[in-house]
């Protein structure tokens, strides 16, 4: 049960496609947008007046809001950080967190009001404009997915550097572990989507989902959000001195992991339009960029080997570093290019650092220890990276209970009626 209506592309005007999303520290899914519904039309013969005025006032009030960000939200340069982003985004937030419960209710015990309602949302990364499913759980799952994306958004603004007294970009560390609970909430909403929702829909509206929704980018939402989470721990194991080169390759290398995964989750979906292929190129670029990472401190701790086999790896290791940075760098280029078009702020934190190490160090190394070994002991493929477990997890988020109200509408479903009269009007 629950069917599906995917409006073609070229069909209307509801999408909104900004053609400069400004910069870019986190990339930030295009945002879907939900359609007015007569609610009352489809649930009038089973739920109250007052109760259906609650529902749709809930609803209602996130389809303004969520309309009024779908241009602010893309628009994430300095002054919209300080002057608009964080009130918006938490109000909006706070409203799909107001809704949720009551929505829930909507599919509590198997009941049958969950095929009732048809939900229209608009697309971003689908090639269909819009997805309408009679389904609540389809609305559900795009609830969860807005949450994530209000999450990231608040965490680019975060990320966004701030000229300090010495005239160098920097995010302060307040900031920084501020960012670093935003992914994991953001994670864990994507998560929950993917373990506690999508498995509520049958298999054939799985299937028509936008791609927006598919499975593959869900997770590869949630791993990004943890890679770039990784990301900002790095930058602050590099500004502290307590911090061992061990410790600094681990983040590096389970940063590779993360993005890596990500990559294949999205490798085989039909990412082809401006958003879409946005979020493939930035994928790409952060797995290739973690890589520089991983090599660059691998590279470092071959290095005080002894031997003159370690030696070599190392040198070998800080190549394929500088390789993959300069690939990076073109990477980066693409990415931004890519409409809707983009650019870097200023270079802070760990990729500043890494840019000016990597060629650096290099460079410093290779000449070494080819002034101390032949050129056959130091060339060849860089050595394999150690693998490490992953250690940031999403936030266990769970969905909330039903909201209490639901309680005898749901005990007159149990006794055998699906019905509640509407008030008198």
């Amino acid at each position: 049960m629950g069917c599906l209506v995917s409006t073609p592309k070229d069909s209307g005007g509801n999408r909104r496609r900004p053609t400069n999303i400004g910069d870019v520290s986190v990339y930030v899914p295009g945002l879907r947008t939900p359609k007015p519904v007569d609610l009352s039309q489809s649930l009038g013969g089973h739920l109250s007046k007052t109760f259906l005025e609650r529902l749709n006032a809930l609803r209602t009030r996130i389809v303004v809001m969520a309309g009024q960000e779908a241009t602010t939200i893309t628009r994430t340069r300095r002054k919209t950080a300080t002057q608009h982003g964080g009130s918006a985004f938490s109000d909006l937030h706070q409203a799909l967190e107001d809704y949720l419960p009551v929505l829930l209710g909507l599919v509590s015990d198997g009941s049958q009001l969950q095929f009732k309602v048809q939900f229209i949302w608009v697309n971003q990364e689908d090639d269909a404009e819009e997805t309408a499913m009679f389904n609540a759980w389809y609305e559900v799952l795009s609830v969860l997915h807005l949450m994530a994306v209000l999450s990231l958004s608040q965490a680019n603004l975060l990320l966004l550097p701030r000229t300090s007294d010495s005239h160098q970009p920097k995010v302060s560390e307040e900031r920084r572990r501020a960012s670093i609970d935003i992914f994991l909430k953001a994670a864990g909403y994507l998560d929950c989507a993917v373990r506690q929702v999508l498995p509520q829909l049958p298999s054939e509206l799985r299937r028509n989902l936008p791609v927006d929704l598919a499975e593959g980018v869900l997770r590869a939402i949630c791993l990004q959000a943890l890679g770039q989470g990784v990301e900002i721990q790095l930058g602050m194991a590099i500004d502290s001195i307590k911090a061992t080169l061990a410790v600094k390759r681990r983040l590096a290398c389970e940063m590779v992991k993360y993005w890596q995964q990500a990559q294949d989750n999205i490798m085989n979906l039909p990412l082809s339009n401006g958003w879409g292929e946005k979020h493939r190129l930035f994928v790409k670029w952060k797995y290739v960029e973690a890589k520089a990472a991983a090599y660059y401190y691998h590279g470092l701790i071959l290095d005080e080997g002894n031997t003159e086999k370690s030696h070599g790896m190392a040198v070998a290791a800080l190549q394929a570093a500088d390789k993959y940075f300069e690939e990076s760098k073109r990477a980066c280029e693409v990415f931004n290019s890519a409409h809707p078009l983009s650019r870097n702020p200023p270079l802070w934190g760990t990729m500043k650092y890494l840019s000016e190490k990597i060629p650096k160090d290099t460079s410093s190394k290779v000449r070494i220890n080819r002034d101390l070994y032949s050129h056959e002991k130091i060339m060849g493929t860089a050595p394999t990276l150690p693998d490490f477990p992953l250690a940031l997890k999403p936030d266990g988020y769970q969905l909330p209970p039903v909201d209490p109200s639901w309680n005898e509408i749901l005990q007159l479903s149990r006794d055998g009626s699906n019905e509640v009269k509407p008030n008198k009007r």
